[in-house]
């Protein structure tokens, strides 16, 4: 049983976007079919110049969006309109339904004495990710920004979010310096973290992930990936992380209720939730005899 004085008893769930809570990237939902670009020739241009460059692809793509979306001078694209196209998002079976079923189940396991909260750290666009439908049970969205003027045009990216730069916040949720103008530098003892790694689960979906299931495993949590069953591509990927040890498990990316993720996530949730207890007995044990 966890004791009610025993501070470090939240779970953080944290989840990539792209690939693993929706299929396709969030922009061919939303932005390249609302301005009518093509999207296998869009990405095709942007890994050619990032390539031929040197560029970072993502600082690449959010220049060539702004480029194409103001090519008509009669175009203007606020924070809002961004919001408004993450109606077009699709996600996997079961999304929607998940964060408040993964809420009961931890509440349940843990006799209301664990909490649990959702991130997610996304290379994505966070002005449509602001928009999207599960963003209520997240307790922070991280991805990268543009910056808008006083006009409430977006005109430059002002946050950039790369396959490495994603631990940072990892690093933040550990840490309990969420907010951007936070310092994270600062050393903090382990035991003074609000959430220690050992509470995390990480759930993405392939390369791009790596450096964050990597950190993640390796400081004493738990990462998992989720594959699009409808592409044998996507399968092979998670195999790899596996068989690299990158993972605890791989599953397909159906978050209904009777599917292998969620009987593995819950396996990982008891396992976190026993060592949320038996952390809580160890500081009062101590407590007792200090």
């Amino acid at each position: 049983m966890v004791k009610k004085t025993f501070t470090r008893n939240t779970i953080a769930m944290v989840y990539d976007f792209d690939g693993t809570l929706s299929p396709q990237p969030m922009q061919e939902y939303t932005v390249l079919p609302k301005f009518g670009i093509e999207p296998e020739a869009f990405w095709a241009r942007v890994h050619k110049e990032a390539s031929e460059t040197d560029s970072d692809p993502m600082l690449v793509y959010m220049r060539l969006m702004m480029e194409m979306l103001y090519k008509n001078d009669d175009v203007r694209i606020t924070r809002k309109d961004f919001s408004a196209m993450a109606a077009g998002i699709e996600y996997f079976p079961g999304v929607e339904e998940w964060f408040p079923n993964i809420n009961a189940y931890v509440k349940k396991r843990s006799g209301k004495l664990v909490n649990v909260h959702h991130y997610i750290i996304s290379a994505g666009q966070k002005e449509i990710l602001e928009g999207v439908s599960i963003g209520k049970y997240f307790k922070q969205i991280y991805a990268s920004e543009y910056h808008f003027n006083q006009y409430g045009i977006a005109t430059f990216p002002k946050l950039l979010i790369t396959d490495t730069s994603k631990t940072q916040f990892l690093f933040r949720i550990n840490k309990g310096r969420e907010a951007m103008s936070e310092s994270i530098n600062e050393h903090m003892p382990e035991g003074e973290r609000p959430i220690p790694f050992s509470n995390i689960i990480y759930i993405g979906d392939g390369m791009t992930d790596v450096p964050s299931m990597a950190l993640t495993t390796k400081s004493g949590g738990h990462s998992l990936a989720v594959f699009n069953p409808k592409l044998a591509k996507s399968k092979a990927t998670c195999v790899r992380l596996l068989d690299a040890g990158r993972v605890d498990f791989i599953a397909p990316a159906d978050y209904r209720v009777s599917s292998k993720l969620t009987r593995r996530v819950q396996l990982l949730l008891d396992s976190v939730i026993a060592g949320i207890a038996y952390q809580a007995e160890v500081a009062a044990c101590k407590a007792e005899n200090s």
